[in-house]
């Protein structure tokens, strides 16, 4: 196979409602037999990347596929080929699982894999898949610092397991204090915080994260030094940066109308699914949306939905 083709395949996360996933193991007689991935494969020329995935899990699993989003769309060079691998996350299937080509396959759970090796370009996804669907911007500033972290104990009771901390206005000492406490109260739950915009700020008090802005994107030439790094994007070109550097995520806004900002103009779902269409990284909605948008903002591409006043 020529190795500068790249080959287009379709594959599926399949989902189910305790968080398990599917993983498959590559028969004998192809490439990488014995490895595990997730099922799917190639797109036939004519076809679109969701037929695809409902013929392939036919053809290799027997089911039919009736609930499927899209997700995040990954290129990985192999020896044997440069692959464009379009990844949906399958949550309703009829049928039962079995291997048509004696393949094995096995439910797995997030944060251990208990199946090796895996294919190569799985890694990514793997820490991809493992974002939660709503991610809490934090509100301290109009509750009240107090309340605040009040509400943040009952939020990471009821299972938020990501936050960004931005209060805009707060001095640098009054983030510090805040950061520090909504850091301790995560940490038991296995919850990231993330700190708009401060890098260093991050760092210092020990936070998962930062969350970039799309000038600090464009004046850095390389990905920030800490575990997690989403962005905040209005466009397709910070869209783009964000890729290149190599994010774990990123924020794509305004998508509705916001009570902040009312009048001003917005995306709309369908330019939101355009702009996220085949982004190797995940893409949070934000912007006037309540927590019983999140299944309209995953059929349009969406990892999961960002929240304000409403996360708390």
């Amino acid at each position: 196979m020529d190795a500068m083709k790249v080959v287009d395949v379709a594959a599926a996360v399949l989902l189910q409602p305790d968080g398990t996933f599917l993983l498959a193991q590559r028969p004998e007689g192809k490439p990488w037999a014995g490895y595990w991935e997730f099922p799917g494969g190639k797109i036939e020329p004519g076809e679109s990347p969701r037929h695809a995935l409902e013929r392939e899990l036919h053809e290799e699993l027997g089911i039919t596929v009736t609930a499927a989003t899209p997700w995040i769309t990954r290129v990985f060079a192999y020896p044997h080929a440069t692959v464009r691998l379009h990844f949906f996350r399958v949550t309703g299937w009829v049928g039962t699982l079995h291997g048509r080509e004696n393949q094995q396959f096995v439910w797995q759970r997030l944060p251990e894999v208990t199946v090796s090796p895996l294919l190569p370009a799985n890694a990514p996804v793997l820490r991809a898949l493992a974002l939660p669907p709503v991610y809490a911007i934090s509100h301290a500033s109009e509750l009240g610092e107090a309340v605040f972290l009040q509400r943040v104990e009952a939020a990471l009771a009821r299972g938020t397991r990501l936050i960004q901390l931005r209060e805009k206005g707060w001095s640098r000492e009054q983030m510090a204090g805040l950061a520090r406490a909504v850091i301790a109260k995560a940490r038991p739950y296995g919850a990231q915080v993330l700190l708009n915009a401060d890098i260093e700020l991050a760092q210092e008090v020990g936070a998962d994260g930062v969350q970039l802005t799309g000038a600090q994107m464009a004046a850095l030439t390389v990905r920030p030094d800490l575990p997690c790094c989403g962005a905040s994007c209005h466009n397709a070109e910070e869209l783009r940066r964000a890729a290149e550097l190599g994010l774990d995520f990123a924020l794509l806004s305004p998508v509705l109308p916001t009570l902040s900002h009312p009048g001003a103009a917005h995306l709309g779902w369908e330019k939101f699914a355009e702009l996220v269409r085949d982004l190797p990284m995940p893409v949070y909605a934000l912007g006037g949306l309540k927590a019983e948008d999140l299944v309209t903002a995953q059929q349009h591409g969406a990892h999961g939905i960002a929240l304000l006043r409403q996360a708390w």
